[in-house]
Parts: structure tokens; C-alpha cells; sequence
């Protein structure tokens, strides 16, 4: 997708994998000795075999056998304690780490611009949150400490091949041609290929997110067969991504299986050669026989993971490229502006287009009297919802600045911003918790009293005291449901607890049946009496009540005035009013 959130490059991946085990140095340290603990003792059981199988070729007595019997018996329990704590240590360093990722991820997503987002999509923030991160916890949990565990495991059994003897660890280099060939090959396809396969998951999400906000529209415009194509195409994408990166697995596997048995087979075939010529012992056969057949879980292990790797690591490029894309907002070294009944609002000459050359806003002034209750009406498409955008600060100006107190919007930090101007739309948001917290969360120094107090000036709080346990019944996905209007009320609240001097409401009260919408907004204005609210609406009952009216089509202001004198007029908007009146 050309719109798609940027995808982090390998550099950046690698950076950030060193960094999180530099967080974590005692951790990793403790998983590393356990295991090598856990390893060490697991080598020792071939010695001793070895040593048995020489010893009783050379006729040793039953004492030395039982003795040998014994300790291998107690390496084997040692090697099995060792081992069990060692993998309780590796997933509790696992599951600290994928939570670090994931509290960092989620603050990176709400950093993200809303201009951002939009233009984005949600399909690819959805597959980001929810199959890549699926995936990454796969990989943070089993296939990081399974690869360490395995290196180290291979690292220790050459070396007790070589302590054995030598020229018995010659034979299993053999399997290193074989493995690094198969290896280099899959190495240089993976990476691209599993980033193609998430893209195309997220096309997929993409698409039926929308198909399913957009039903109605679909059915109404008769696009559901168009609908049903562009889902064909995307499967059909995301088949192709998915056979590709089958096919390179078909090709791997069966080259490292065949590598990972080669060390075994060639140690036995030309450790017994070596035995006939006297150059090792029966006993150093049998050890180094089993040391290469040792070899086996680890290297399958190593190559078994390294797929689980590439999916693990085209899903944290995709995360952290959340990350990469820049902030569309540079705040500026002076102090904080005024925030009070008198800050002023205002749109000079400004442009914006959402692709290049395609302005959709061309040249707007607007300028809102403090205080005043200012209606911005048009045909659908004309340009309101994103004139709103750009005086709430979602949107920058391509051309053309947007201020408050003189202060252009985009060089405001955030939270600043927010305390000065709020957009509140038909979209809207119950989260998992108290209604209380619901409403708090803009402030949540706020205390119960301004909870109600916020509750009540949207006529909310009577409904609100009367669920199950008031303020304090659990709302959100799977607790006490709301209706729309209800869960709009409580946006609404949010909005009076945060306390800016300007609103835009862009269709805030659209799923609220007519004659309750207008009693909240007849409510909202009397608590923001003072404040300005500019409210862009389809039913003209919002102009009527307005103080003025700004008519927008194409993009351009073509009226202001009160609704009086616009009516007098005998333009547009009286036009408008006729028609809606009548």
C-alpha cells in the first residue's frame, strides 16, 4: 500500500535487538549459565559410555561398571534440574522483554499524528497490533532463548569432540559446506519475502475493515461486487506472498536436514576407519559418535528457529517502523501561550490537499470570534470535515497558516495544543474501565465531584448513576454496554472535563435521535458559555442556534454571516434552509 506506515531497516532492527539485551544483562547472564550448566552436564554422559565401552572391551570388573552406571545416572538428573530452571529462567526473561515491547509499541502508536493514521489506514495498524505482535511474541518467548540455548549447546559439543580426539571432530565440518550454502541462499530471499506476506495481510485487513464500516454504503451505491473484487485481489496477493515464502522453505529444509545428519554418519563411518588404523580408541569412537549424534537437536534447532526468525524479524521492523515516521509537528522554543476565554483562533489563506496538486481547501480565511458559537454547514465533499481537521491541529496547512494567539497550530507540542483546541466527532471510544475513569482520563487529577459535575452538563449523569454500580459499573468490551448515545455523551464529558477554549465538533451528535441532539448541544453550550465552538453539521437546526454560520463548497467559504442575514440574503444557505425547512 502506498500509504502504508514505513517498515524499520535491518540497522535499525539490529540496534534496537542490542539494546534490549543491554537492558537486561543479569537476566541473560543467569539464562546463559543455566543452560551452559544444563549442557555441560549433558556432556559428560558420552565420556562416560565411551570410557565404559573401553572399559569393557578391556574386561574391566562389575565395581568400575556399576560406578560408571551411577554417575551417569546422576548427570542425567543433574542435566534435567539444570535444564528445568533453565528454561523457567528463559521465559521469565521472555515474557519481560515481550512486555517491554509491547508497552513501548503502544506508546509509539499514540505518539503517531492523527494526519498520520488517517492516511495510513487502520488495516496496517491493525495487522501491526495484532498479527505482528502475535508474531514477535512467538519469536521472543521460544525462539530467542531455543537459539541461544542451541549455540551454546553446539559450541560445547565441539569442543568436548575435540577434547575427545582431534581428528574426530574433522568429520563433522563436512556439514558445514552444506548448511552455510542452504543457509546464504535463504538468508538472502526470507527477509523481503515475509515483509511482502505482513503488507499483504494488512491489504486484506485493510479492505474489510472497510467493507464492513462501509456496508450500507456499499449496498446503497451498488459497489458490492467491486468490493468483492478488490478482496480477491488482496487473497490473491497475499496467496502469492504466502507460496513464495513456502517454497523457500521447501528448498531449506530439506538441505539442512540432510546437514544436520552428515556430522553423525560421517563420524561413525570414519571414526570406525580410524579405529581399524589405530588412530583412535573404540572408546573415542563411541563418545565422538555420540557427541555428533548430540550435534543433531541442536543444529535442528538452530535452523528449525531461524525461519521462526525471519517472520520475528519482519514483524519488529514493522513495529518499530511505527516509530520511524516523523511527528508532523515541530513545537517551537517559546513559552506557553494564553489559555483563557480571549484566546483567538484563526485560519489565514490556508491550503490542504491529502495528495499532492489535488487541493481540497483552496485559500480559506476564517477567523472565530472568541466566545462565539460558530456553524459550519455544506454539501457533503465540500471541504468541511477537513477545515475542522486543520483548526483542530490534525491536520497542517500545505499552504496558508492555522494559529491560535498569533502561534502557528503545528509548532505547538500536543499536550498544549489539546489545552487550547478539541476536535469531538461522530467516532468515538468506550475504553475497558470505570465510567468514571472513562471520563477522568483527560484528568485524571480530577476529582469525583468534577466526574459528575462533567456528567451532568451533557445530561449524562442521571443515566450514569442509575447503572448497576454508578460511576463505578465497568464499561468498554465486555462490561456493561452502552448505547451510542450514551457513549457519545461520555466523549462529550471528556471534552467539558478537559476544558478547552475551543471546540470543533465535527457531527458529534449524529447517531443521537434529532431532538435529544439538540438538547445536548442546547446543554453543552450553556456549560461553554464563553468558550468558542465551531460545530460542522448537516442539520441546519445547529446553524439556526449558531451566532454565525460559514457556508463551505469546494472547497472555499462562499458565506458568513448570522443565520438571519445569510436567510436575507437569499444565497446558498437560505437555499439550504428552504429545503431542509420545508
Amino acid at each position: 500500500m502506498s500509504n502504508a506506515l514505513p517498515v524499520a531497516d535491518g540497522a535499525r532492527v539490529r540496534r534496537y535487538v542490542r539494546e534490549l539485551i543491554r537492558r537486561h544483562p543479569r537476566g541473560l547472564a543467569a539464562v546463559l549459565g543455566l543452560h551452559a550448566l544444563a549442557a555441560a552436564a549433558g556432556l559428560v554422559t558420552p565420556r562416560l559410555l565411551g570410557d565404559l565401552v573401553e572399559g569393557i572391551s578391556r574386561g574391566v570388573g562389575a565395581t568400575t561398571v556399576d560406578r560408571v552406571v551411577a554417575a551417569i545416572a546422576a548427570f542425567v538428573v543433574v542435566q534435567s534440574v539444570l535444564v528445568r530452571f533453565a528454561h523457567l529462567a528463559s521465559a521469565r526473561l521472555g515474557e519481560r522483554i515481550l512486555a517491554e515491547l509491547r508497552e513501548e509499541f503502544v506508546d509509539r502508536v499514540l505518539a503517531l499524528p492523527l494526519s498520520t493514521v488517517e492516511r495510513a489506514g487502520t488495516g496496517d495498524l491493525l495487522t501491526r497490533t495484532s498479527r505482528d505482535v502475535s508474531a514477535l511474541s512467538r519469536t521472543v518467548r521460544f525462539a530467542g532463548p531455543e537459539t541461544l540455548i542451541a549455540a551454546l549447546t553446539v559450541v560445547l559439543i565441539l569442543g568436548a569432540l575435540v577434547l575427545t580426539g582431534p581428528l574426530l571432530a574433522l568429520p563433522s565440518l563436512l556439514a558445514v559446506p552444506v548448511l552455510w550454502a542452504g543457509t546464504r541462499w535463504y538468508l538472502r530471499r526470507a527477509p523481503q519475502g515475509y515483509l511482502r506476506e505482513n503488507a499483504a495481510y494488512s491489504d486484506i485487513t485493510d479492505g474489510i475493515s472497510e467493507t464492513v464500516e462501509g456496508a450500507r454504503t456499499t449496498e446503497a451505491l451498488r459497489q458490492a461486487a467491486r468490493r468483492r473484487a478488490r478482496g480477491d485481489t488482496d487473497i490473491r496477493r497475499s496467496y502469492a506472498a504466502e507460496r513464495y515464502t513456502l517454497y523457500l522453505r521447501t528448498v531449506f529444509w530439506p538441505v539442512a536436514e540432510f546437514g544436520y545428519l552428515v556430522p553423525m554418519v560421517a563420524t561413525l563411518l570414519i571414526g570406525g576407519w580410524f579405529h581399524l588404523k589405530g588412530w583412535a580408541s573404540l572408546g573415542q569412537v563411541t563418545a565422538a559418535t555420540l557427541y555428533a549424534q548430540q550435534l543433531t537437536d541442536p543444529i535442528e534447532r538452530l535452523l528449525g528457529w531461524l525461519d521462526e526468525f525471519q517472520v520475528g524479524g519482519a514483524s519488529l521492523a514493522r513495529l518499530l517502523g511505527v516509530a520511524v515516521e516523523p511527528d508532523d509537528r515541530l513545537a517551537a522554543p517559546t513559552g506557553p501561550g494564553r489559555r483563557d476565554a480571549g484566546s483567538r483562533l484563526a485560519a489565514h489563506d490556508v491550503r490542504y490537499a491529502y495528495r499532492a496538486g489535488h487541493d481540497v481547501l483552496h485559500g480559506v480565511t476564517l477567523v472565530p470570534r472568541p466566545g462565539e458559537r460558530l456553524a459550519m454547514v455544506g454539501p457533503s465533499g465540500a471541504g468541511k470535515s477537513t477545515l475542522g481537521r486543520l483548526l483542530a491541529g490534525v491536520h497542517t496547512p500545505t499552504a496558508g497558516a492555522v494559529t491560535v494567539d498569533g502561534r502557528p497550530l503545528a509548532d505547538l507540542p500536543l499536550d498544549e495544543l489539546r489545552s487550547h483546541v478539541a476536535l469531538v466527532s461522530q467516532e468515538h471510544h468506550v475504553f475497558i474501565g470505570t465510567l468514571a475513569d472513562n471520563v477522568a482520563m483527560v484528568r485524571p487529577t480530577a476529582g469525583p465531584a468534577e466526574v459528575r459535575a462533567a456528567l451532568a452538563a451533557v445530561d449524562a449523569l442521571d443515566w450514569a448513576r442509575a447503572l448497576p454500580d454508578g460511576l463505578d459499573t465497568v464499561v468498554g468490551a465486555g462490561g456493561h454496554p452502552l448505547t451510542p448515545a450514551q457513549a457519545q455523551q461520555l466523549a462529550l464529558a471528556r471534552l467539558v472535563l478537559a476544558d478547552p477554549h475551543t471546540l470543533v465538533l465535527d457531527e458529534a451528535t449524529s447517531l443521537i435521535d434529532p431532538r435529544a441532539a439538540r438538547a445536548l448541544e442546547r446543554s453543552l453550550a450553556a456549560v461553554l458559555h464563553g468558550r468558542t465552538v465551531i460545530a460542522i453539521a448537516h442539520r441546519l437546526f445547529s446553524a439556526h442556534d449558531a451566532d454565525r454560520v460559514a457556508v463551505v463548497a469546494d472547497g472555499r467559504i462562499v458565506e458568513l454571516g448570522s443565520h438571519d442575514e445569510l436567510v436575507a440574503a437569499n444565497g446558498s444557505y437560505a437555499a439550504l434552509w428552504r429545503s431542509w425547512h420545508g
